[in-house]
């Protein structure tokens, strides 16, 4: 007996990505796709996708301005929502992330990594990951960080630090990456922010920094870190950093 098959809704006004994207996913999945979020949000009133694939730039309502439509209706709000997106739109990526974005492809993508990236969010282990939040002013940092990150937890970046507290409403990491220095609100400011949340008096903090000496390691041990990450760092360090506080 043949198994009921998962819908995807796949938006973007570019017509290539449409039909290259149905190509890619019509032996696995049934797909709509859908040149715009107007025609997303109409579709939906009538068919409930399991996962949807969302432009980021687009006429009319972008993709971000969708996300949060999404997780404002209590229908959607638990669609896993992957973005689709340029490599040089990284603050729309992280403004989408922050938003609840399950994941991102970069275009333009392969069929392989396509599905790679579906069959994670489908998978129902794929819920049971680990959470790790990540602030810093830096695009490349945090970009960088997501990468490397997030086929082992769910990851989380924040490129203000002023919304830390916001976030952290909607947001339980298991584990917060915290840069040292930001010019509106350093580490050090965030940190007695973050413990004054009763949810994240234990939560484990782990500094970056560019200034790995022992008074910085000091210092932010005396504020409640665990640890310290020198920039630029490995996906080795960063892994092997993480995994002393935080099991997968």
């Amino acid at each position: 007996m043949n198994s009921i098959r998962k819908i995807i809704m796949l938006v973007d006004d570019d017509h290539t990505i449409l039909q290259t994207g149905r190509s890619m996913l019509k032996d696995h999945y049934d797909v709509f796709p859908l040149p715009s979020a107007d025609k997303l949000f109409e579709v939906l009133k009538k068919v409930t996708p399991d996962l949807i694939l969302l432009d980021i730039k687009m006429p009319g309502i972008g993709g971000p301005e969708a996300m949060t439509l999404l997780k404002a209706d209590v229908h959607y709000s638990k669609i896993p929502v992957i973005f689709l997106t340029a490599s040089n739109d990284r603050d729309s990526v992280f403004k989408g992330v922050a938003l609840g974005a399950a994941d991102f492809i970069l275009k333009p993508f392969t069929a392989n990594d396509l599905l790679f990236r579906i069959g994670k969010q489908l998978n129902p282990e794929e819920k049971g990951k680990r959470s790790v939040l990540a602030v810093d002013d830096s695009p490349e940092i945090l970009m960088t960080v997501y990468t490397m990150l997030r086929d082992t937890y769910r990851v989380f970046t924040l490129p203000e630090p002023e919304k830390t507290q916001s976030i952290l409403c909607n947001v339980k990491p298991d584990l917060i990456l915290l840069d040292y220095k930001m010019p509106t609100l350093s580490g050090f400011d965030l940190m007695p922010i973050i413990r004054g949340d009763v949810e994240h008096q234990d939560t484990p903090i782990i500094f970056l920094t560019s200034e790995g000496t022992i008074d910085h390691l000091t210092a932010a041990v005396g504020l409640g870190a665990c640890d310290f990450i020198v920039k630029p760092f490995s996906s080795e360090v960063l892994h092997e950093k993480i995994m002393k506080h935080i099991k997968v």
